[in-house]
């Protein structure tokens, strides 16, 4: 089983290069929990140095990214090397699986991927990229300048890099290799001095590990460098779940964002090459601080909209009204903070054991179960249980307490909003003891009794409230005889209380 980690993350940066590194970098300093998950794999690993970063230049890629790391990791950013195989949306935000088994969980999320080149299958181009196989005039253009400069004629953005390079040398030639060329594309490259060789490549000629020349057939034309136009493609396939998708550009495929790098699935940016494909290091870093900022902007007004409705749903002596705001955010930040420890209780609520003691061991749904102390004293007692909960923390906490009992293989834990979840399945037995439902009480208490198999041979729906309020039992609401049927509303004999804190019983808080 995955291991899940024990805090919920503002974010999760995918990808450790420039753009990732300074995306981590600038939400670091605002304060902000970040994790950069990196497999380690740059795209720029092969070339010698990194060219046109103003301060930087020269400096090599790999020292790059060290150096960036150090400053990200100074301001308290988490920094895995580790590969991302599954990423799924969940209410608090997006759940990260790592292939170490970690699975990190965040309220938002950066792709800062890069990009794949696809480079054509001619023998040599590969053992030669970054190094003699050149792609981009602004990166090598000045350590090729003034020489012999082969443009490789492989898909048709290869003339427009024929036209660029020319800036730098007078000295190109342009292997059509399988395009044909139309009169006026012809007309450009003569008019700029640039050699047409026409004629299918048969591979690259290395002489003491340097491009020497580009083979056709039985004819090799001397070169000191060679230019591809590769299709440059965002790495989408991992994030496809989650709704992203790259959109075709003639130079390859991206990541559509906004201006502050926000794409069309809410909570998901995008920075650096993965969704600029022409960006440099320098400017991929910029995209990536530019989006950070976005980020950050982002959750400092979801956490005001969120505290502006706690402030206006509470009445004037302070007593929270209904209208409060229970969702995923608020309860993980509950089983996060101080109040947690104010929350443990290792006691099962003695209403569940009165109602439930004398009944057969079946199956039962904990609905609301917190971290899980009535769905562990269930299970063992012999049931098969399922404990929901809205809060991924209460739900961690609890699956290492039925561990601790020895019950972990008799507990299923899932995450859910129980005023929307459908349950895969009815139960025997079903319980709530702490839910907060975002419903009138009275609606969510028919919909829990709706989960109750009416087949079962002890059918029946225990729910338990505190003090003057009182106990709605299992006989009260259905019979406990096999057939009986739950269509009927549920309405308890005592009204509900209209503060939702009255229905916790405190002595059995988990």
């Amino acid at each position: 089983m995955a291991e899940h980690t024990d805090f919920l993350r503002d974010v999760v940066v995918v990808g450790g290069g420039a753009a990732g590194l300074s995306a981590a970098l600038t939400l670091a300093r605002a304060r902000r929990s970040v994790t950069v998950v990196d497999a380690g794999q740059p795209r720029n690993a092969p070339a010698d140095a990194v060219h046109g970063l103003l301060g930087l230049e020269g400096l090599s890629p790999l020292e790059l990214l060290v150096r960036g790391r150090q400053e990200v990791r100074r301001y308290g950013g988490e920094i895995l090397d580790d590969e991302v195989v599954d990423v799924s949306s969940a209410s608090y935000g997006f759940s990260v699986v790592l292939r170490g088994g970690v699975v990190l969980r965040a309220r938002r999320l950066l792709i800062a991927t890069g990009l794949v080149d696809e480079l054509p299958d001619i023998p040599g181009v590969r053992e030669q990229w970054g190094r003699g196989v050149l792609h981009c005039p602004y990166c090598h253009g000045w350590e090729v300048r003034d020489r012999r400069i082969g443009v490789l004629g492989t898909n048709p953005m290869a003339l427009h890099k024929a036209i660029l390079f020319s800036q730098w040398s007078s000295d190109v030639v342009f292997f059509t290799h399988d395009l044909q060329l139309e009169g006026q594309e012809r007309a450009k490259l003569e008019a700029l001095g640039v050699a047409i060789v026409a004629g299918r490549i048969s591979r690259l000629e290395i002489e003491d590990d340097h491009v020497s020349g580009v083979r056709l057939g039985e004819t090799v034309v001397a070169v000191d460098a060679v230019v591809v136009s590769t299709p440059m493609v965002a790495r989408t396939e991992l994030f496809a779940g989650i709704g992203i998708a790259a959109t075709a550009h003639p130079a390859g495929a991206f990541i559509e964002t906004d201006a502050s790098g926000a794409t069309s699935v809410p909570g998901v940016w995008a920075a650096g090459n993965s969704s600029n494909i022409g960006a440099q290091v320098g400017a991929a870093a910029a995209a990536g601080a530019l989006t950070a900022q976005g980020i950050n902007t982002d959750l400092i007004m979801k956490d005001l909209d969120r505290a502006v409705a706690a402030a206006a749903a509470s009445s004037t002596d302070g007593t929270p009204t209904m209208e409060h705001t229970f969702d995923h955010e608020y309860w993980d930040q509950i089983w996060q903070g101080d109040r947690v420890t104010a929350m443990g209780n290792s006691q099962a609520n003695p209403h569940l054991i009165r109602e439930t003691g004398n009944l057969a061991p079946g199956t039962a749904l904990d609905a609301g179960c917190g971290a899980g102390t009535e769905a562990i004293w269930l299970a063992t007692h012999g049931w098969k249980v399922t404990g929901a909960d809205i809060a991924s923390a209460a739900l961690d906490r609890a699956a290492g307490r039925a561990a601790d009992a020895g019950v972990a293989d008799q507990v299923q834990w899932v995450q859910a909003d129980l005023s929307t979840w459908e349950p895969d399945a009815q139960y025997d037995l079903v319980t709530t003891h702490y839910a907060h439902p975002a419903m009138p009480q009275l609606d969510f208490y028919d919909r829990t009794a709706s989960w109750v198999a009416p087949e079962a041979p002890s059918s029946s729906l225990a729910t338990s409230t505190a003090g003057p309020v009182g106990t709605i039992t299992s006989t009260e609401v259905i019979t406990g005889t096999a057939g009986t049927s739950t269509d009927r509303p549920l309405r308890p004999r005592q009204p509900l209380p209209t503060s939702p804190h009255a229905s916790i019983p405190l002595s059995g808080r988990s």
